[in-house]
């Protein structure tokens, strides 16, 4: 008698099932889902892992804000329009979408996902910055590239945290994440206290790319923007080597530009 291999298989499949659904059940129990940020027990179909009162908080309504370069305005009463450093020189990108101000709670987060490691909230935050971005880029994009650190850097961090929200973007999305395609080719010293002037001084040359575009429209990826100008290095690479557009997403966006 021969063994019929897929009626054993399809006999076997509600079997399965069950004990899949038992196994997820038990693990719910033993290892329960909990709010990303705070803690909070929750049903383990939130999607992302936040309760409700952290998911409105990190989601919070934004102010007014420059639609280039995503400056919020001060004034909760006005309307988006360009600000004056856009209108008098405007960014190489396109775009740039920001989930919120870079203060308050989601500054906290941002910091417990950057320095602190906590890599839970990469999928959550990645959640929230893909929804920004499919309500003021409908557009389609061709690729998500992160923006890079340089391998020095790197090595010193362990992980590059504008990867893994692109690689949560890219997953909901499914636009291709070309991790490597942009590089970091000059160790230079940290934004952090450097004027507007000093910060792109300091970034000439720093970016290159593996290969070229052939006019692809990219969206890319960072964790906070505050004068502009490593994305706006990252854009003039992209741009010199064949990309058509370049957007921006960031998750937190400084009050003040420099």
């Amino acid at each position: 008698m021969s063994f019929d291999r897929h009626f054993f298989f399809r006999g076997f499949r509600p079997f399965w099932t069950g004990l899949r659904g038992e196994i997820g059940g038990l693990l719910d129990r033993l290892l329960p889902v909990t709010c990303a940020f705070c803690g909070t027990l929750l049903d383990s179909s939130h999607q992302p892992t936040l309760c409700p009162s952290c998911l409105n908080t990190l989601n919070c309504e934004k102010p007014p804000s420059c639609p280039r370069c995503a400056l919020p305005f001060p004034d909760f009463g006005g309307s988006d329009h360009l600000c004056g450093n856009c209108q008098r020189q405007p960014p190489p990108f396109r775009a740039v979408c920001a989930l919120g101000v870079y203060e308050g709670p989601l500054r906290q987060a941002i910091h417990r996902f950057k320095y602190q490691q906590d890599f839970t909230l990469a999928t959550p935050l990645g959640h929230l910055l893909s929804e920004a971005i499919t309500g003021q880029h409908p557009s389609h994009h061709h690729l998500i590239l992160p923006v890079p650190l340089h391998p020095r850097r790197l090595r010193q961090r362990t992980f590059n945290q504008s990867l893994l929200l692109a690689r949560v973007i890219g997953n909901l999305s499914g636009i291709p994440v070309a991790a490597n395609l942009l590089r970091r080719v000059m160790h230079t010293p940290s934004q952090q206290g450097l004027s507007l002037d000093d910060r792109r001084h300091n970034l000439i040359n720093a970016f290159a790319l593996h290969s070229k575009l052939s006019g692809q429209s990219v969206l890319l990826v960072d964790d906070v923007m505050t004068s502009g100008a490593t994305v706006a290095a990252c854009t003039n690479a992209l741009l010199e080597n064949g990309a058509q557009t370049v957007d921006v997403a960031i998750l937190g966006r400084a009050a003040k530009s420099l």
